[in-house]
């Protein structure tokens, strides 16, 4: 019986590959299982590709952010000098609230007129120059030289409208477009006509929106703190000066009734005369006729 099996089965191979059909059948159908593994190899082989890439992007995107934007945000001022140790506040910061000693400790005399210190003069021990540095990483937007009032100028420009102001410096190190990153030497103090009683020293300023802040209350804070510590301020002045405003505009409009009132008054005189005029006129004429 197993024989017979297995000649019946050879027989029915034989039979079927006689047919001519059947090589160009087999060939076709190896040809399309081999396409269709290269096509599947390519397609697999792209989407590993892409994955690698958008993951490389990823990393990339994580990595390749400005060094600038990150570092401001989370540095805190420093001084702007190499040895802080040797750092003499020689004029101080005009401020209002401050005691009547500290606000005349704080004016400068030019041209026999008093001006407010709008930042602070730093001198070294010694009355000897001194590294200007940068307080904070940013970009240097204005370099002014010769200037023989001022004493030379250097302008930083930070994060979130914040400006740090270098006056009264020589020997100027950077240009305008330059990036610079905290404690960079930028210059070094000079002297100035402005502020001649001061001798070598550095003007350093510290503006928020173009508002001059105390430098003093700056140094080791970072730019969100210092922002923070100014917004109760600025909101109080806001408010003060909405109140000056509307007690101007009462005064006004008390003024112009006042003067309304003033005018009527001094026009009813005037109209009383013509009225007694007019009755000695009619008695005069009754007592002709």
């Amino acid at each position: 019986m197993r024989e017979g099996e297995k000649k019946n089965t050879s027989q029915k191979m034989k039979k079927i590959f006689k047919n001519r059909w059947m090589f160009p059948a087999v060939y076709l159908m190896s040809a399309a299982i081999l396409i269709s593994g290269i096509i599947w190899y390519q397609m697999a082989d792209t989407n590993n590709e892409q994955g690698q890439e958008s993951q490389e992007g990823a990393i990339e995107g994580q990595f390749n952010q400005p060094a600038e934007e990150v570092n401001s945000s989370v540095e805190q001022m420093a001084l702007p000098m190499k040895n802080a140790d040797e750092a003499v506040v020689k004029t101080g910061f005009y401020d209002e609230k401050a005691s009547e000693k500290q606000q005349e400790a704080a004016l400068v005399v030019y041209n026999n007129t008093y001006h407010p210190n709008t930042g602070i003069a730093y001198t070294a021990k010694g009355g000897k120059t001194f590294d200007v540095t940068a307080a904070l990483s940013g970009k240097v937007t204005k370099v002014q030289e010769n200037d023989a009032l001022l004493g030379n100028v250097i302008v930083i420009e930070h994060a979130d409208g914040f400006v740090t102001n270098y006056q009264s410096v020589k020997d100027i190190q950077v240009a305008e477009g330059d990036q610079v990153s905290q404690g960079d030497v930028i210059a070094k103090a000079g002297k100035s006509l402005f502020n001649e009683k001061a001798g070598v020293h550095l003007h350093f300023e510290v503006r928020k929106d173009n508002v001059a802040i105390n430098p003093l209350n700056c140094i080791d804070k970072t730019v969100a703190a210092i922002e923070e510590s100014i917004q109760p301020a600025q909101t109080k002045e806001s408010a003060d000066k909405a109140t000056e405003e509307s007690a101007e505009q009462n005064e006004e409009s008390t003024d112009k009734a006042t003067e309304e009132s003033t005018e009527q008054t001094e026009e009813s005189p005037s109209e009383q005369e013509q009225n007694s005029s007019t009755i000695e006129n009619e008695l005069e004429d009754k007592s002709s006729s």
